[in-house]
């Protein structure tokens, strides 16, 4: 008989990982879930994602609701939109570096959105820290990226590039919408941006 040979071959452990690699796989798990279903989502169906059983989640946390916060940390992170904008080819016209960076962080504060919505988190705070990465320090690294992005454009630029990048990275959070109105791709906001609201035959 080789059906118990062939089962024992097929069922094979996962590799083994680090409490930290573990943490960290079940959070990236966990937050499109979460995103999904909010606080309801159970521990059962992120293990079920993940491919582990529901005790492996509370051998790395104490309990789910240290799991929720942890992904609300890791959401609102600028770790991952950092290393994108550090990505971006500098030696691309500025327009399309300044494009990728839009889509970029509109893509990290679709995610901030997704998470804090689901759970509910009220009045701004910011749940703690991951890998050091507080609200102000959150906002400080992404401008020094951004910066850093614009700084082989420097002596054709009006302001510093570190200003210019504040300005742009709170033209990101304060896009105004309007219900008749499509919000602006990533290249139609760096152009308004960039060549101001004024058409070219208008200047």
């Amino acid at each position: 008989m080789t059906a118990p040979e062939e089962n024992q071959t097929t069922r094979r452990r996962a590799p083994s990982m680090s409490p930290e690699e573990r943490r960290a796989m079940i959070i990236q798990t966990a937050i499109p879930l979460i995103a999904e279903y909010g606080a309801a989502v159970t521990t059962a169906k992120i293990a079920r994602a993940a491919g582990i059983g529901e005790g492996t989640i509370f051998r790395v946390f104490a309990d789910k609701d240290e799991l929720l916060q942890a992904c609300v940390a890791e959401a609102l992170s600028p770790e991952h939109a950092v290393r994108e904008l550090d990505a971006i080819d500098v030696s691309q016209p500025l327009p399309d570096r300044l494009a990728e960076a839009a889509e970029a962080l509109q893509a990290h504060m679709s995610r901030m959105g997704a998470i804090a919505g689901s759970l509910g988190h009220r009045g701004g705070k910011h749940p703690g820290t991951v890998r050091g990465a507080g609200r102000n320090e959150s906002t400080t690294r992404i401008r020094a990226a951004l910066a850093e992005l614009l700084e082989p454009d420097k002596a054709t630029l009006r302001r510093p590039p570190e200003q210019i990048a504040a300005l742009f990275f709170g033209l990101l959070f304060t896009q105004p919408r309007t219900e008749d109105e499509p919000d602006l791709t990533p290249q139609e906001l760096v152009e308004v941006f960039l060549d101001g609201a004024l058409s070219q035959g208008a200047k």
